[in-house]
């Protein structure tokens, strides 16, 4: 029995954040407030299914998913991962390009997921961006846990979250209400934010031996729309929905097809015509 204790200790453990945002404050300045979306539906949807898997589940929603807290849930997470574990971490809310200030982005932009303490846009007499949860420090924190993962552990995210850089509208008008994201970019100097077609991912990706592999999903590229669906009566991300249900008959595990198939789901989904 003692010979067994170690491998008790080391056992594999599954871990998951899920960050949803749906109501943003409002503010009585212009241009400042976000509009109401349904990003805690997605997480309402997806907890219960992770759960059922064996995945502790850390949750933030609407006014506890500020970017402070964000961050230090991202730190406590990457502190409770070990070697070989499974991580999932999930956010739905708002995004937003933003003038980018250390010349790392090709384009001159940064991507943003938008915390519940982000405002839309610089005020020099009162928000300059800090709230703002950019690639660059998204990409920080994941670069740390996938450390802590290891080569034999995986780490997936899920960005259910867009700034909008052209207009669609479904086949049902119901579908086409909320957006996820704008098309102004947060800029400090007033430049103007012009999407550029670019097929790769928003968030960089950055490897080093040692580190868990990484799978980013991402609900739409910088210049496309994320426009939530209505099922069985209440708004989703699109990417949310489908990966719920894929996640319904395929465990998250090691085993990557599921990414897949929520792929081809999608790409049947008349209303995500691109």
């Amino acid at each position: 029995s003692l010979l067994c204790a170690p491998l008790a200790l080391s056992a594999q453990q599954k871990h998951a954040l899920l960050i949803g945002i749906s109501n943003y404050p409002q503010y009585d300045y212009a241009d400042a407030s976000w509009a109401p979306i349904h990003g805690t539906n997605d997480v309402q949807l997806i907890s219960p299914i992770l759960a059922k898997q064996g995945f502790k589940i850390n949750t933030l929603t609407n006014e506890a998913a500020t970017h402070g807290a964000i961050g230090n849930s991202l730190k406590d997470l990457r502190n409770r991962v070990h070697v070989g574990d499974i991580v999932y971490i999930h956010l739905s809310g708002h995004g937003q390009a933003v003038e980018d200030e250390d010349g790392d982005e090709a384009d001159g932009w940064d991507e943003a997921f938008i915390p519940y303490d982000a405002e839309r846009s610089y005020r020099e007499e009162g928000y300059h961006g800090e709230n703002h949860l950019l690639d660059d420090e998204l990409n920080g924190h994941l670069n740390a846990i996938r450390r802590k993962a290891g080569e034999n552990g995986i780490v997936y995210v899920v960005m259910d979250a867009c700034h909008a850089g052209s207009s669609y509208r479904g086949e049902e008008e119901q579908d086409s209400v909320y957006v996820r994201g704008t098309e102004v970019g947060f800029s400090k100097t007033g430049k103007t934010y012009t999407p550029r077609i670019n097929r790769s991912g928003n968030v960089r990706i950055e490897t080093e031996k040692g580190m868990a592999p990484i799978y980013m999903l991402e609900s739409c590229r910088s210049y496309e729309v994320n426009l939530e669906i209505m099922q069985d009566g209440n708004y989703y991300g699109p990417m949310s929905y489908y990966i719920s249900q894929q996640l319904l008959t395929m465990p998250m595990s090691f085993d990557t097809n599921w990414i897949e198939e929520v792929r081809k789901n999608m790409d049947k989904d008349i209303r995500l015509v691109r």
